[in-house]
């Protein structure tokens, strides 16, 4: 493997979106450190696993702490790790609300800070985060105010960051999808929540996968919260 191979940090990777997303930055010739509390090790001297919760601050540590000892560098953070639970508003415990917290904004925050520290030394970086449609387009039938409440500010975070260290050579962006097919979602569900997108179906994990792709070569975009959601924030549609 050669030190001047790109390095890509991928949280929530063992599985769905983020197992897609470790083999997509693979089949680029990345070299990856990918993350999940479940992760298990992988054949492919070119990934490294790190078992963690993103909530921890200790994982981060770890996690770039392997990146650097492994391969001396961090070129791409990808903050896919993420939670849902739809439930009415008052319906939510305090336990609910601190783990909401903990996996979404306390995860985007340790490796998103871990990462931006390495990246300006370096002097280049690409920090891309999953965050949701929901948060432009909410539905009565999905309550889902925790989800606004945390992705959103991710999305606010995406664009305050991107300003913030545009003369550092660090971009930052993200991806916003509408209901995807992961194990997430129960399949019988999967009818019903094809129909919250004007597009008629549900999203597939690979096509998060290729805009989480996109924005990573395309090196004028920053600030970008890119619409993967079939349609889902532009509006409304006829039921």
């Amino acid at each position: 493997m050669s030190a001047t191979q790109p390095v890509a940090v991928i949280t929530g990777a063992s599985q769905g979106i983020g197992a897609g997303l470790v083999q997509a930055f693979r089949s680029r010739d990345y070299r990856v450190v990918a993350t999940s509390r479940s992760i298990e090790p992988s054949d492919d001297p070119a990934i490294v696993t790190v078992r963690g919760d993103v909530a921890d601050p200790a994982t981060a540590d770890r996690v770039f702490g392997e990146a650097l000892k492994q391969f001396g560098r961090v070129d791409t953070l990808v903050n896919n790790a993420g939670m849902f639970m739809a439930k009415p508003f008052t319906a939510y415990s305090t336990d609910d609300f601190a783990v909401y917290m903990a996996t979404n904004v306390a995860g985007f925050f340790h490796m998103t800070r871990r990462a931006i520290e390495i990246m300006k030394e370096q002097e280049h970086g690409h920090v891309v985060t999953v965050t949701t449609s929901l948060v432009d387009q909410p539905f009565s039938s999905v309550p889902s105010a925790l989800a606004s409440l945390t992705k959103g500010g991710l999305n606010a975070a995406t664009k305050s960051l991107a300003i913030e260290y545009a003369r550092s050579g660090i971009r930052v962006n993200a991806v916003s999808p509408g209901i995807i097919k992961t194990p997430m979602h129960q399949v019988e569900a999967h009818a019903f929540l094809a129909t919250l997108h004007p597009l008629g179906r549900m999203g597939e994990a690979s096509e998060v996968v290729e805009a989480v792709m996109y924005l990573e070569s395309a090196g004028f975009v920053t600030g970008e919260i890119l619409h993967v959601d079939g349609g889902q924030a532009a509006g409304h549609h006829a039921a």
